[in-house]
């Protein structure tokens, strides 16, 4: 590697060490460091990684700087960039799990974490209206991320989101007409990274069914709830939840949530919630069985999106000629949000519903709209009244 390399991989733990608040705020860092200063690409080429990996699944701000870590020097500085955009993330999260087993194992309630549990659904309910209001363009839209949010509350069911994805993509390609046509499509495929994507899931699928030894079958799980979630992590939060917590109950809400609550106090990807989710799945095989489902959440996780964005980037250019992967994105996006809207009331529900959990759920909301309040500060604001307020 190149000393050009080796200072982008510092600039990208910098991101991974400062970078707090969602793709969105991912991306506007990356404009001021990667852009502006150091000059590794231009504006408009960051737009339109950026656009590109919106409509992969996986996600989008990983995706975008391993992209760019491909583009600087191929493969290989793309997934150093990748482990070194992760680590700090996974790290902490994993230690949270960690910590979480040992409390329980020497009978120590959560009970500190009461507070952060409604702060953890204001932050979805917050990401909620975010998302919708930057994909929601017209009735359709909204007409979906209705039908989305009810569906998506009602039938709980992992699978029934990817069929949601799909059929939001289905109703707005159709109307792939109202874009402008685009001449001289040249479309060259190579198809390695998305056969190796392939091959790892049926592989994982099979193992996981002949030994049933969990660390496996977790990461086939993540695995395929990284190949569904399209708009970013708050999308993966419903999928978790339901799949985790309702359909195999490896956790508690209460642990979800305090979890997610913990993420946000971080900086880094939204994504690395996967590794306290993994550890706790783990936790009756010890430590090492902990660390070892915290490595399959988040190669599981993470995966997918790389093998995609390797995959796609080399004809990047000429597909997004095309008018209906332009036309799909409005129903994919207006689903999603619909999930997310979905996911802030089944968050709430395990919580007791009282006048002070809707009041802190509110308020957080309003913090997150109307101030500049950073999300660690509500984080340990909230676990500071939980240890000291009776």
């Amino acid at each position: 590697m190149s000393l050009r390399h080796y200072i982008f991989l510092k600039d990208v733990l910098i991101l991974a060490l400062t970078a707090f608040g969602g793709p969105q705020a991912h991306v506007a860092m990356m404009f001021k460091l990667l852009v502006e200063k150091r000059r590794y690409l231009t504006e408009k080429e960051l737009v339109e990684l950026n656009a590109l990996c919106q409509i992969l699944p996986g996600p989008s701000s990983t995706q975008t700087l391993t992209a760019i870590g491909f583009r600087l020097g191929g493969p290989n500085l793309a997934y150093l960039t990748l482990l070194v955009w992760i680590i700090p993330a996974f790290i902490f999260m994993t230690l949270a799990a960690l910590a979480v087993t040992f409390l329980q194992n020497r009978n120590i309630s959560l009970h500190f974490t009461r507070y952060i549990q409604p702060i953890a659904v204001g932050f979805v309910a917050f990401a909620a209206y975010k998302i919708s209001t930057k994909v929601i363009e017209s009735k359709t839209g909204i007409g979906l991320m209705v039908i989305s949010a009810i569906l998506s509350y009602f039938f709980r069911s992992p699978w029934v989101f990817p069929v949601l994805l799909l059929a939001g993509g289905a109703v707005t390609a159709i109307r792939f007409k109202n874009h402008p046509l685009e001449p001289d499509k040249k479309l060259k495929i190579e198809w390695s990274n998305f056969i190796l994507f392939v091959a790892v899931l049926v592989t994982a699928a099979v193992l996981g069914s002949i030994t049933k030894w969990r660390a496996i079958l977790l990461f086939e799980n993540f695995y395929r709830n990284g190949t569904l979630v399209f708009g970013g992590g708050q999308v993966l939060i419903p999928l978790l939840f339901t799949e985790f917590v309702e359909f195999k109950q490896y956790l508690t809400s209460e642990e979800f949530l305090s979890g997610y609550a913990f993420l946000q106090a971080l900086p880094g990807p939204v994504f690395a919630f996967t590794p306290y989710i993994g550890a706790l799945a783990m936790r009756d095989y010890g430590v090492g069985g902990q660390i070892l489902g915290s490595i399959a959440g988040t190669a599981g996780i993470f995966l997918p999106g790389t093998f995609f964005i390797f995959f796609v980037i080399r004809f990047w250019n000429e597909l997004k000629k095309y008018r209906v992967v332009k036309a799909s994105l409005e129903g994919i996006n207006a689903v999603s949000s619909g999930m997310v809207c979905a996911a802030a009331i089944l968050l709430f529900h395990p919580i007791e519903t009282n006048w002070l959990n809707i009041s802190i759920v509110v308020i957080t909301f309003a913090v997150l709209l109307w101030t500049k309040v950073p999300p660690p500060f509500l984080i340990i604001l909230g676990l500071l009244l939980g240890l000291f307020i009776p």
